[in-house]
Protein backbone atom coordinates (compact mmCIF):
# COMPACT_ATOMS: atom_id res chain seq x y z
CA UNK A 1 0.00 0.00 0.00
CA UNK A 2 1.30 3.42 -0.89
CA UNK A 3 2.37 5.74 1.86
CA UNK A 4 0.33 8.90 2.21
CA UNK A 5 -0.05 12.26 3.84
CA UNK A 6 -3.23 14.13 4.66
CA UNK A 7 -4.91 17.27 3.46
CA UNK A 8 -7.74 19.07 5.24
CA UNK A 9 -11.31 18.67 4.08
CA UNK A 10 -14.15 21.02 4.83
CA UNK A 11 -14.45 22.44 8.33
CA UNK A 12 -15.16 19.71 10.85
CA UNK A 13 -14.34 16.87 8.46
CA UNK A 14 -11.35 14.53 8.79
CA UNK A 15 -8.44 15.19 6.51
CA UNK A 16 -8.33 13.13 3.34
CA UNK A 17 -5.00 11.34 2.83
CA UNK A 18 -2.99 12.20 -0.27
CA UNK A 19 -1.16 9.08 -1.52
CA UNK A 20 2.46 9.58 -2.44
CA UNK A 21 2.37 6.67 -4.92
CA UNK A 22 5.96 5.72 -4.24
CA UNK A 23 5.16 2.01 -3.97
CA UNK A 24 3.30 2.25 -7.27
CA UNK A 25 6.39 3.79 -8.79
CA UNK A 26 8.57 1.00 -7.38
CA UNK A 27 6.38 -1.72 -8.92
CA UNK A 28 6.38 0.05 -12.29
CA UNK A 29 10.16 0.54 -12.20
CA UNK A 30 10.73 -3.16 -11.50
CA UNK A 31 8.31 -4.08 -14.29
CA UNK A 32 10.17 -1.79 -16.69
CA UNK A 33 13.50 -3.45 -15.83
CA UNK A 34 11.97 -6.91 -16.25
CA UNK A 35 10.56 -6.06 -19.71
CA UNK A 36 13.96 -4.78 -20.82
CA UNK A 37 15.74 -7.91 -19.56
CA UNK A 38 13.22 -10.18 -21.30
CA UNK A 39 13.81 -8.26 -24.54
CA UNK A 40 17.57 -8.69 -24.14
CA UNK A 41 17.10 -12.42 -23.60
CA UNK A 42 14.83 -12.67 -26.68
CA UNK A 43 17.56 -11.20 -28.88
CA UNK A 44 19.97 -13.89 -27.73
CA UNK A 45 17.45 -16.70 -28.13
CA UNK A 46 16.49 -15.64 -31.66
CA UNK A 47 20.11 -15.12 -32.79
CA UNK A 48 21.99 -17.83 -30.88
CA UNK A 49 19.30 -20.18 -29.58
CA UNK A 50 20.18 -19.35 -25.97
CA UNK A 51 19.91 -16.54 -23.44
CA UNK A 52 22.97 -14.23 -23.54
CA UNK A 53 25.50 -15.07 -20.85
CA UNK A 54 25.60 -11.45 -19.68
CA UNK A 55 21.81 -11.04 -19.43
CA UNK A 56 22.05 -11.12 -15.64
CA UNK A 57 24.73 -8.43 -15.61
CA UNK A 58 22.68 -6.26 -17.97
CA UNK A 59 19.58 -6.66 -15.80
CA UNK A 60 21.55 -5.95 -12.63
CA UNK A 61 23.10 -2.79 -14.08
CA UNK A 62 19.78 -1.42 -15.30
CA UNK A 63 18.04 -2.46 -12.07
CA UNK A 64 20.61 -0.77 -9.83
CA UNK A 65 20.34 2.47 -11.81
CA UNK A 66 16.54 2.41 -11.69
CA UNK A 67 16.36 1.58 -7.98
CA UNK A 68 18.88 4.29 -7.09
CA UNK A 69 16.79 6.84 -8.96
CA UNK A 70 13.64 5.60 -7.27
CA UNK A 71 15.26 5.72 -3.82
CA UNK A 72 16.27 9.36 -4.33
CA UNK A 73 12.76 10.27 -5.50
CA UNK A 74 11.24 8.47 -2.50
CA UNK A 75 13.59 10.40 -0.20
CA UNK A 76 13.58 13.90 -1.65
CA UNK A 77 10.44 14.11 -3.83
CA UNK A 78 7.91 11.82 -2.11
CA UNK A 79 4.84 13.42 -3.72
CA UNK A 80 6.19 13.32 -7.28
CA UNK A 81 4.20 11.87 -10.16
CA UNK A 82 4.86 8.08 -10.11
CA UNK A 83 4.92 7.64 -13.92
CA UNK A 84 7.78 9.70 -15.46
CA UNK A 85 10.60 7.67 -13.87
CA UNK A 86 9.27 4.21 -14.86
CA UNK A 87 8.54 5.48 -18.38
CA UNK A 88 12.10 6.79 -18.68
CA UNK A 89 13.52 3.47 -17.43
CA UNK A 90 11.42 1.44 -19.85
CA UNK A 91 12.19 3.59 -22.89
CA UNK A 92 15.90 3.62 -22.01
CA UNK A 93 15.82 -0.15 -21.54
CA UNK A 94 14.10 -0.69 -24.89
CA UNK A 95 16.72 1.49 -26.53
CA UNK A 96 19.57 -0.51 -25.02
CA UNK A 97 18.01 -3.77 -26.20
CA UNK A 98 17.48 -2.58 -29.78
CA UNK A 99 20.96 -1.04 -29.99
CA UNK A 100 22.43 -4.33 -28.73
CA UNK A 101 20.42 -6.17 -31.37
CA UNK A 102 21.79 -3.86 -34.11
CA UNK A 103 25.32 -4.28 -32.72
CA UNK A 104 24.97 -8.01 -33.37
CA UNK A 105 24.24 -7.27 -37.03
CA UNK A 106 27.26 -4.96 -37.37
CA UNK A 107 30.41 -6.84 -36.27
CA UNK A 108 32.91 -4.72 -34.40
CA UNK A 109 30.29 -2.26 -33.18
CA UNK A 110 30.08 -1.62 -29.45
CA UNK A 111 27.35 0.99 -29.27
CA UNK A 112 25.29 -0.77 -26.59
CA UNK A 113 27.99 -0.71 -23.85
CA UNK A 114 28.71 2.94 -24.64
CA UNK A 115 24.99 3.73 -24.47
CA UNK A 116 24.78 2.02 -21.08
CA UNK A 117 27.59 4.25 -19.83
CA UNK A 118 25.79 7.34 -21.10
CA UNK A 119 22.59 6.09 -19.48
CA UNK A 120 24.48 5.75 -16.20
CA UNK A 121 25.62 9.36 -16.53
CA UNK A 122 22.05 10.39 -17.36
CA UNK A 123 20.64 8.70 -14.28
CA UNK A 124 23.42 10.27 -12.23
CA UNK A 125 22.39 13.72 -13.46
CA UNK A 126 18.74 12.81 -12.80
CA UNK A 127 19.68 12.13 -9.18
CA UNK A 128 21.72 15.35 -8.99
CA UNK A 129 18.83 17.46 -10.29
CA UNK A 130 16.34 15.90 -7.88
CA UNK A 131 18.74 16.51 -4.99
CA UNK A 132 19.91 20.01 -5.88
CA UNK A 133 16.94 21.70 -7.56
CA UNK A 134 14.72 21.93 -4.51
CA UNK A 135 12.56 24.68 -6.04
CA UNK A 136 12.28 25.09 -9.81
CA UNK A 137 11.48 28.80 -9.39
CA UNK A 138 15.15 29.47 -8.66
CA UNK A 139 15.92 28.65 -12.28
CA UNK A 140 14.05 31.78 -13.31
CA UNK A 141 16.89 33.94 -11.95
CA UNK A 142 19.34 32.48 -14.47
CA UNK A 143 17.10 32.57 -17.55
CA UNK A 144 19.08 35.20 -19.51
CA UNK A 145 22.41 33.66 -18.58
CA UNK A 146 21.08 30.29 -19.67
CA UNK A 147 20.00 31.72 -23.03
CA UNK A 148 23.50 33.10 -23.58
CA UNK A 149 25.11 29.77 -22.68
CA UNK A 150 22.69 27.96 -25.00
CA UNK A 151 23.60 30.24 -27.90
CA UNK A 152 27.31 29.59 -27.28
CA UNK A 153 26.65 25.86 -27.25
CA UNK A 154 24.88 26.09 -30.58
CA UNK A 155 27.69 28.13 -32.16
CA UNK A 156 30.43 25.68 -31.12
CA UNK A 157 29.74 23.03 -33.82
CA UNK A 158 30.40 25.65 -36.52
CA UNK A 159 34.07 25.31 -35.61
CA UNK A 160 34.07 21.58 -36.36
CA UNK A 161 33.68 19.70 -39.67
CA UNK A 162 30.19 18.60 -40.75
CA UNK A 163 28.99 15.05 -40.17
CA UNK A 164 26.57 13.62 -42.77
CA UNK A 165 25.87 17.14 -44.02
CA UNK A 166 25.19 18.81 -40.66
CA UNK A 167 27.38 20.73 -38.22
CA UNK A 168 25.86 19.56 -34.95
CA UNK A 169 28.77 17.73 -33.33
CA UNK A 170 31.65 18.85 -31.15
CA UNK A 171 34.51 16.36 -31.14
CA UNK A 172 37.33 16.34 -28.60
CA UNK A 173 39.59 13.34 -29.10
CA UNK A 174 37.44 10.24 -29.06
CA UNK A 175 34.58 12.03 -27.29
CA UNK A 176 31.80 13.70 -29.28
CA UNK A 177 28.53 15.30 -28.20
CA UNK A 178 25.70 17.47 -29.53
CA UNK A 179 25.54 20.82 -27.70
CA UNK A 180 22.08 21.49 -29.14
CA UNK A 181 20.63 18.77 -26.92
CA UNK A 182 21.57 20.72 -23.81
CA UNK A 183 20.64 24.07 -25.33
CA UNK A 184 16.98 23.09 -25.69
CA UNK A 185 16.52 22.88 -21.90
CA UNK A 186 18.17 26.27 -21.37
CA UNK A 187 16.01 27.78 -24.09
CA UNK A 188 12.86 26.37 -22.48
CA UNK A 189 13.86 27.99 -19.19
CA UNK A 190 14.41 31.34 -20.92
CA UNK A 191 11.09 31.25 -22.79
CA UNK A 192 9.24 30.25 -19.59
CA UNK A 193 10.85 33.05 -17.56
CA UNK A 194 10.29 35.77 -20.16
CA UNK A 195 6.73 34.79 -21.05
CA UNK A 196 5.75 34.41 -17.40
CA UNK A 197 6.65 38.07 -16.81
CA UNK A 198 5.21 39.47 -20.04
CA UNK A 199 2.23 37.18 -20.68
CA UNK A 200 -0.35 39.90 -19.90
CA UNK A 201 1.31 42.40 -22.21
CA UNK A 202 1.49 39.80 -24.98
CA UNK A 203 -2.18 38.91 -24.60
CA UNK A 204 -3.86 42.22 -23.81
CA UNK A 205 -1.83 45.13 -25.20
CA UNK A 206 -0.83 46.26 -28.67
CA UNK A 207 -2.69 47.13 -31.85
CA UNK A 208 -5.05 45.05 -33.96
CA UNK A 209 -3.93 43.98 -37.44
CA UNK A 210 -6.37 41.97 -39.56
CA UNK A 211 -8.37 41.14 -36.47
CA UNK A 212 -5.35 39.92 -34.49
CA UNK A 213 -3.80 41.83 -31.61
CA UNK A 214 -0.06 42.27 -32.06
CA UNK A 215 1.83 43.07 -28.84
CA UNK A 216 4.21 46.03 -28.64
CA UNK A 217 7.61 45.50 -30.21
CA UNK A 218 9.39 46.24 -26.94
CA UNK A 219 7.61 43.21 -25.41
CA UNK A 220 7.75 40.70 -28.24
CA UNK A 221 11.03 41.96 -29.74
CA UNK A 222 13.54 40.46 -27.26
CA UNK A 223 12.09 36.96 -27.34
CA UNK A 224 11.79 37.06 -31.16
CA UNK A 225 15.40 38.22 -31.38
CA UNK A 226 16.61 35.34 -29.23
CA UNK A 227 14.50 32.86 -31.21
CA UNK A 228 15.76 34.22 -34.55
CA UNK A 229 19.39 34.01 -33.39
CA UNK A 230 18.97 30.38 -32.39
CA UNK A 231 17.17 29.36 -35.57
CA UNK A 232 19.64 31.30 -37.74
CA UNK A 233 22.61 29.48 -36.24
CA UNK A 234 20.89 26.13 -36.65
CA UNK A 235 20.06 26.81 -40.28
CA UNK A 236 23.71 27.68 -40.95
CA UNK A 237 24.62 24.35 -39.39
CA UNK A 238 21.95 22.58 -41.50
CA UNK A 239 20.47 21.21 -38.30
CA UNK A 240 16.88 21.53 -39.45
CA UNK A 241 15.49 19.04 -36.95
CA UNK A 242 16.56 21.11 -33.98
CA UNK A 243 15.44 24.29 -35.78
CA UNK A 244 11.96 22.82 -36.19
CA UNK A 245 12.00 21.72 -32.55
CA UNK A 246 12.93 25.19 -31.27
CA UNK A 247 10.37 26.84 -33.52
CA UNK A 248 7.64 24.49 -32.30
CA UNK A 249 8.66 25.05 -28.68
CA UNK A 250 8.46 28.82 -29.14
CA UNK A 251 4.96 28.65 -30.65
CA UNK A 252 3.64 26.20 -28.04
CA UNK A 253 4.88 28.23 -25.09
CA UNK A 254 3.67 31.48 -26.63
CA UNK A 255 0.21 29.97 -27.05
CA UNK A 256 0.17 28.64 -23.49
CA UNK A 257 1.23 32.03 -22.13
CA UNK A 258 -1.34 34.07 -24.07
CA UNK A 259 -4.14 31.54 -24.77
CA UNK A 260 -4.45 33.02 -28.27
CA UNK A 261 -4.80 30.49 -31.09
CA UNK A 262 -3.74 33.13 -33.60
CA UNK A 263 -0.13 32.57 -32.56
CA UNK A 264 -0.40 28.97 -33.74
CA UNK A 265 -1.61 30.12 -37.16
CA UNK A 266 1.16 32.70 -37.44
CA UNK A 267 3.71 30.10 -36.37
CA UNK A 268 2.56 27.63 -39.03
CA UNK A 269 2.74 30.31 -41.73
CA UNK A 270 6.25 31.36 -40.68
CA UNK A 271 7.36 27.72 -40.53
CA UNK A 272 6.01 27.08 -44.04
CA UNK A 273 7.75 30.16 -45.45
CA UNK A 274 11.05 29.23 -43.77
CA UNK A 275 10.80 25.61 -44.97
CA UNK A 276 10.25 26.66 -48.57
CA UNK A 277 13.12 29.16 -48.42
CA UNK A 278 15.61 26.73 -46.89
CA UNK A 279 14.49 23.98 -49.23
CA UNK A 280 15.31 26.14 -52.23
CA UNK A 281 18.68 27.35 -50.91
CA UNK A 282 20.11 24.16 -49.40
CA UNK A 283 20.88 21.17 -51.68
CA UNK A 284 21.07 18.94 -48.59
CA UNK A 285 17.53 19.87 -47.56
CA UNK A 286 16.23 19.79 -51.14
CA UNK A 287 17.47 16.20 -51.45
CA UNK A 288 15.56 15.21 -48.34
CA UNK A 289 12.41 16.86 -49.66
CA UNK A 290 12.78 14.93 -52.94
CA UNK A 291 13.13 11.65 -51.00
CA UNK A 292 10.04 12.55 -48.99
CA UNK A 293 7.96 13.24 -52.11
CA UNK A 294 9.18 10.11 -53.91
CA UNK A 295 10.68 7.61 -51.42
CA UNK A 296 10.94 4.88 -54.08
CA UNK A 297 12.45 7.17 -56.71
CA UNK A 298 16.00 5.92 -56.10
CA UNK A 299 14.87 2.37 -56.91
CA UNK A 300 13.27 3.48 -60.16
CA UNK A 301 16.47 5.35 -61.02
CA UNK A 302 18.55 2.20 -60.52
CA UNK A 303 20.37 3.42 -57.40
CA UNK A 304 18.75 0.95 -55.04
CA UNK A 305 16.58 1.63 -52.01
CA UNK A 306 17.43 4.76 -50.02
CA UNK A 307 17.01 5.08 -46.26
CA UNK A 308 13.35 6.07 -46.40
CA UNK A 309 12.51 3.19 -48.75
CA UNK A 310 14.34 0.68 -46.53
CA UNK A 311 12.51 2.08 -43.51
CA UNK A 312 9.11 1.69 -45.18
CA UNK A 313 10.00 -1.89 -46.17
CA UNK A 314 10.92 -2.63 -42.55
CA UNK A 315 7.59 -1.30 -41.25
CA UNK A 316 5.71 -3.32 -43.87
CA UNK A 317 7.62 -6.51 -43.04
CA UNK A 318 6.87 -6.13 -39.33
CA UNK A 319 3.12 -6.37 -39.74
CA UNK A 320 0.98 -6.33 -36.63
CA UNK A 321 3.12 -8.39 -34.25
CA UNK A 322 6.61 -8.10 -35.73
CA UNK A 323 9.27 -10.57 -36.80
CA UNK A 324 10.72 -10.85 -33.29
CA UNK A 325 13.78 -9.17 -31.81
CA UNK A 326 16.80 -10.24 -33.86
CA UNK A 327 14.84 -11.50 -36.85
CA UNK A 328 14.61 -8.29 -38.88
CA UNK A 329 16.76 -6.72 -41.58
CA UNK A 330 16.52 -3.02 -40.72
CA UNK A 331 20.31 -2.87 -40.45
CA UNK A 332 20.18 -2.48 -44.26
CA UNK A 333 19.14 1.13 -43.63
CA UNK A 334 22.79 1.93 -43.04
CA UNK A 335 24.55 4.51 -40.88
CA UNK A 336 21.43 5.94 -39.18
CA UNK A 337 19.92 2.60 -38.17
CA UNK A 338 20.77 3.26 -34.50
CA UNK A 339 19.71 6.92 -34.41
CA UNK A 340 16.46 8.22 -35.89
CA UNK A 341 15.86 5.06 -37.96
CA UNK A 342 15.95 2.89 -34.84
CA UNK A 343 12.18 3.30 -34.97
CA UNK A 344 12.17 1.17 -38.13
CA UNK A 345 13.80 -1.70 -36.22
CA UNK A 346 11.12 -1.42 -33.55
CA UNK A 347 8.41 -1.45 -36.21
CA UNK A 348 9.89 -4.44 -38.02
CA UNK A 349 10.75 -6.61 -35.03
CA UNK A 350 8.00 -5.62 -32.57
CA UNK A 351 5.37 -4.83 -35.19
CA UNK A 352 2.61 -2.28 -35.16
CA UNK A 353 1.71 -3.41 -31.63
CA UNK A 354 5.18 -2.66 -30.26
CA UNK A 355 5.40 0.59 -32.19
CA UNK A 356 2.08 1.81 -30.78
CA UNK A 357 3.20 0.79 -27.27
CA UNK A 358 6.32 2.97 -27.63
CA UNK A 359 4.25 5.89 -28.93
CA UNK A 360 1.83 5.51 -26.02
CA UNK A 361 4.73 5.66 -23.56
CA UNK A 362 5.82 8.95 -25.09
CA UNK A 363 2.24 10.26 -25.11
CA UNK A 364 1.85 9.32 -21.46
CA UNK A 365 5.10 11.06 -20.51
CA UNK A 366 4.07 14.23 -22.37
CA UNK A 367 0.56 14.22 -20.89
CA UNK A 368 1.93 13.86 -17.34
CA UNK A 369 4.21 16.82 -18.01
CA UNK A 370 1.23 18.88 -19.18
CA UNK A 371 -0.73 17.77 -16.12
CA UNK A 372 2.10 18.86 -13.85
CA UNK A 373 2.19 22.26 -15.55
CA UNK A 374 -1.55 22.75 -15.12
CA UNK A 375 -1.31 21.85 -11.43
CA UNK A 376 1.53 24.26 -10.61
CA UNK A 377 0.44 27.60 -9.13
CA UNK A 378 3.24 29.78 -10.53
CA UNK A 379 3.27 30.92 -14.19
CA UNK A 380 6.97 30.15 -14.65
CA UNK A 381 6.60 26.57 -13.44
CA UNK A 382 3.48 26.08 -15.54
CA UNK A 383 5.22 27.23 -18.70
CA UNK A 384 8.44 25.35 -17.95
CA UNK A 385 6.72 22.01 -17.29
CA UNK A 386 4.61 22.29 -20.43
CA UNK A 387 7.63 23.42 -22.44
CA UNK A 388 9.78 20.49 -21.29
CA UNK A 389 7.00 18.03 -22.06
CA UNK A 390 6.49 19.69 -25.45
CA UNK A 391 10.19 19.18 -26.25
CA UNK A 392 9.75 15.42 -25.90
CA UNK A 393 6.51 15.39 -27.89
CA UNK A 394 7.85 17.56 -30.70
CA UNK A 395 11.05 15.55 -30.98
CA UNK A 396 9.13 12.28 -31.25
CA UNK A 397 6.87 13.83 -33.89
CA UNK A 398 9.82 15.10 -35.94
CA UNK A 399 11.64 11.75 -35.79
CA UNK A 400 8.61 9.52 -36.34
CA UNK A 401 7.25 11.76 -39.08
CA UNK A 402 10.53 11.61 -40.97
CA UNK A 403 11.05 7.87 -40.63
CA UNK A 404 7.43 7.13 -41.60
CA UNK A 405 7.72 9.53 -44.58
CA UNK A 406 5.02 11.85 -43.25
CA UNK A 407 7.37 14.84 -43.29
CA UNK A 408 10.88 15.35 -44.75
CA UNK A 409 13.62 13.62 -42.80
CA UNK A 410 15.36 15.99 -40.38
CA UNK A 411 17.88 13.78 -38.61
CA UNK A 412 17.18 13.85 -34.87
CA UNK A 413 17.48 11.19 -32.18
CA UNK A 414 14.46 9.41 -30.71
CA UNK A 415 14.33 10.39 -26.99
CA UNK A 416 15.80 7.72 -24.66
CA UNK A 417 15.76 5.03 -27.37
CA UNK A 418 18.20 6.08 -30.10
CA UNK A 419 21.97 5.91 -29.82
CA UNK A 420 23.38 9.20 -28.58
CA UNK A 421 24.89 10.11 -25.26
CA UNK A 422 23.91 13.77 -25.38
CA UNK A 423 20.30 12.88 -26.09
CA UNK A 424 19.86 10.29 -23.36
CA UNK A 425 21.54 12.53 -20.75
CA UNK A 426 19.38 15.52 -21.71
CA UNK A 427 16.16 13.53 -21.55
CA UNK A 428 17.01 12.22 -18.10
CA UNK A 429 17.46 15.84 -16.97
CA UNK A 430 14.03 16.68 -18.44
CA UNK A 431 12.44 13.81 -16.52
CA UNK A 432 14.20 14.92 -13.33
CA UNK A 433 12.82 18.45 -13.66
CA UNK A 434 9.32 17.11 -14.29
CA UNK A 435 9.62 14.86 -11.24
CA UNK A 436 10.79 17.75 -9.08
CA UNK A 437 8.01 20.06 -10.30
CA UNK A 438 5.31 17.40 -9.91
CA UNK A 439 6.41 16.91 -6.30
CA UNK A 440 5.78 20.59 -5.61
CA UNK A 441 2.45 20.49 -7.48
CA UNK A 442 1.13 17.51 -5.48
CA UNK A 443 2.67 18.30 -2.11
CA UNK A 444 0.24 19.47 0.61
CA UNK A 445 0.75 23.01 1.82
CA UNK A 446 2.69 23.48 5.09
CA UNK A 447 0.50 22.71 8.05
CA UNK A 448 -1.97 20.68 6.01
CA UNK A 449 -0.17 17.36 6.04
Amino acid sequence: MATSSAVPGAAGRPRRPVPTRRNTELVLVLAAVLIAVLGYAEVGVNLDGTVPADAGEYGAALGVLALLAHAVVRWRAPYADPLPLPIGVLLNGIGLVVIYRLDRATPGSGAAPAQLLWSTLGVGLFIAVVLLVRDHRRLQRYAYLGALVALVLLVLPVLFPPVYGSRIWVTVGSLSFQPGEFAKILLAVFFAAYLAVHRDALALTGRRVLGFRLPPGRVLGPVLLVWAAFVGVLVLETDLGTSLLFFGLFVVMLYVATARSGWVAIGLVLAAVAAVGVGRLSPHVRGRVDDWLDPLGSIAAGRGANQIAQSLFAFAWGGELGAGLGNGHSVLIGFAAKSDFILATIGEELGLTGLMAVFLLYALLVSRGFRTGIALPDPFGRLLAIGLAAIVGLQVFVVAGGVLDLIPLTGMTLPFVAQGGSSVVTNWIIVALLVRMSDLARRPAPGEG
